[in-house]
């Protein structure tokens, strides 16, 4: 019993850091029926909420199962009906079958664990930002390439400030290089040569940028905050991500920029269709 109990530890120890739906399920399933662990029902909803949040219908079947059975949980048959719903619709076939035999509740609330985190508040009345690391060259350049790909210079100008400080040559411990930090895969998907290379790594990031704010319809705090942790970190949150570093990164630029939307082009290639011939100039 005293091993169960220190792995039980180790696995709420492991969740308390875990930011991944099927990582969460299946902490919380062993949590639930004492699969190697000390059987924990009041952890197993715990993890069962944060699993349901990022939108994962198994979770939500299986919260919802508990809140019908009060098991780790208050019994709440309107709690029930909203998360087997909410299974439903996600094409889980249980969660509709147990929602059809239970009293419709469509005004009952979710737990208090699937509530979003609240909105981002951005500072806007600011002064206009100073960006005299950026030499005439560069702003030149800005100036130039941000409007080839819809993108104004002001929204440019605050991502290149936050990624890299204007210099050309940074490099991140996750290896994001250039002017606008682009990561190998990043650079491969939008056919930059030479991250190094200044127009290159503009063409490429704003390249990026302008798919992002395509694809969140002009919403600047979640496309920048899709350019700093990934579209798919976006996605799964439904919003800005909890990481400390993202929401810092987004308040930065939001600062920075000054607007909460802007224009969107109507069609936006996902990546590049040919690689740029543009010589090194390092």
């Amino acid at each position: 019993m005293r091993f169960l109990a220190i792995v039980a530890a180790s696995l709420l120890a492991h969740a308390a850091g875990a930011q991944n739906a099927a990582t969460l399920y299946d902490q919380a399933q062993r949590l639930e029926h004492g699969e190697g662990v000390v059987r924990d029902l009041d952890q197993a909803a715990a993890l069962y909420c944060r699993a349901a949040r990022l939108g994962a219908p198994d979770a939500q079947y299986a919260l919802g199962w508990m809140y019908a059975n009060g098991r780790g949980v208050g019994h709440d048959d309107g709690v029930a009906w909203r998360l087997f719903g909410l299974a439903a619709e996600q094409g889980n076939a249980a969660g509709l079958r147990m929602q059809a035999l239970l009293p419709a509740a469509p005004g009952a609330a979710l737990p208090a664990c699937m509530a979003p985190d609240p909105a981002l508040e951005l500072d806007l009345a600011l002064p206009l930002p100073d960006y005299s690391a950026a030499t005439p060259r560069l702003r030149a350049l800005v100036d130039k390439l941000a409007p080839e790909y819809q993108i104004e210079p002001a929204l440019a100008l605050a991502v290149i400030a936050v990624e890299s400080g204007f210099r050309h040559t940074a490099v991140s411990p996750k290896d994001a290089r250039g002017l606008m930090q682009l990561i190998p895969a990043t650079a491969a998907r939008f056919c930059v040569l030479d991250a190094f290379n200044p127009e290159q790594n503009l063409r490429g990031g704003l390249a990026y940028l302008r798919w992002l704010l395509a694809r969140y319809s002009g919403d600047v705090t979640l496309a920048t905050a899709a350019y700093n942790a990934g579209e798919q970190a976006v996605d799964q949150y439904r919003g800005v991500p909890p990481y400390d570093e993202t929401r810092a990164y987004v308040r930065r630029i939001g600062k920075l920029y000054g607007k909460t939307l802007h224009p969107i082009a109507a069609a936006v290639p996902q990546r590049c269709v040919r690689q740029m011939a543009i010589r090194s100039r390092r």
